[in-house]
């Protein structure tokens, strides 16, 4: 057997059962699922799964189970603005309002009508980064995703730059969609894009660069908001599909950049990597998302 098809050890495997049990409470987080039913999915006896969860994972699963709900009830009240808090609530699996607020309150250090007013992004990663470094550890796949070459066209959008810290990019997103509904571009007719310039994991946070933009066809009227005209210029590009979390958009990125590149023998075009959003959080589950990365070619 060649070093391509060497199998996973056994701790790999071990990984690979966990990380079927945590997309399934991500697909289906906002409905009430048993032990027997995670269980049998990591195929685990029932009597101690557990235990094998909280040793493996360093939480419990109903704690899991929770921050999920809880990430996405977070975009929603931040994002989602025409939704009521108590909407919210209710699809996030709660019986009341009540218990939405107080459970909220534990996981964010806000309440819902706090968080939607004035989101403390700075407090929410700090409360959500053991989970989102759990998630990153734990749920990726041995296959590399497959690349493509493409022909992607010059696309006309209206663009938000942020700069600064990552961390408050949660505060340039809620402008441009405001922006966006001002001027009724709606995601499912504007498409959703991104331009990356460089990696918030290696770059100082006051040099960070992220571009929101959304396609348009109308010239862009002088606003407050900071939206301004922007090209996306057309050429060849490598393509890969992300499929899941933004939590896991860097190590899409990385094989591009560390895997595919060096063994495709092509040459990178000075424009920086963009992405367009298929399918985004919250409006489907973290696991549905879908993401087209896109690497400039000469």
């Amino acid at each position: 057997m060649g070093e391509a098809e060497t199998l996973p050890s056994t701790f790999e495997r071990y990984q690979e059962r966990f990380a079927r049990v945590l997309a399934h409470i991500e697909s289906r987080s906002e409905e009430a699922l048993t032990l027997e039913e995670l269980s049998g999915i990591a195929a685990f006896s029932r009597h101690h799964f557990h235990r094998q969860f909280s040793a493996f994972l360093g939480m419990s699963v109903y704690r899991y189970s929770q921050f999920v709900r809880m990430r996405r009830a977070s975009w929603r009240l931040a994002f989602r603005t025409q939704a009521s808090i108590g909407e919210i609530a209710f699809a996030s699996g709660f019986e009341s309002p009540e218990a939405f607020a107080r459970a909220f309150r534990q996981f964010a250090g806000q309440s819902p009508g706090e968080f939607r007013a004035a989101p403390d992004w700075r407090e929410w990663h700090s409360r959500f980064r053991p989970f989102i470094d759990l998630r990153q550890n734990i749920m990726h796949t041995h296959n590399p995703p497959s690349v493509r070459i493409v022909k992607f066209p010059a696309t006309r959008v209206a663009a938000l730059e942020h700069r600064g810290s990552p961390l408050r990019l949660g505060e340039s997103i809620r402008t441009f969609i405001d922006w966006r509904k001002a001027n009724r571009l709606k995601p499912d007719s504007s498409a959703t894009f991104n331009v990356v310039y460089n990696d918030p994991d290696e770059t100082p946070p006051d040099e960070f660069r992220f571009t929101l933009c959304a396609t348009t066809g109308e010239p862009i009227a002088a606003n407050d908001a900071g939206v301004v005209e922007f090209l996306i210029p057309g050429g060849r590009c490598a393509l890969l599909r992300h499929l899941g979390s933004d939590d896991h958009l860097g190590r899409s990125i990385r094989h591009l950049y560390a895997d595919w590149l060096p063994a495709s023998g092509e040459e990178i075009r000075n424009f920086p990597l963009f992405m367009q959003r298929v399918k985004f959080f919250p409006d489907v589950a973290d696991s549905d998302a879908v993401t087209d990365i896109y690497l400039p070619l000469r």
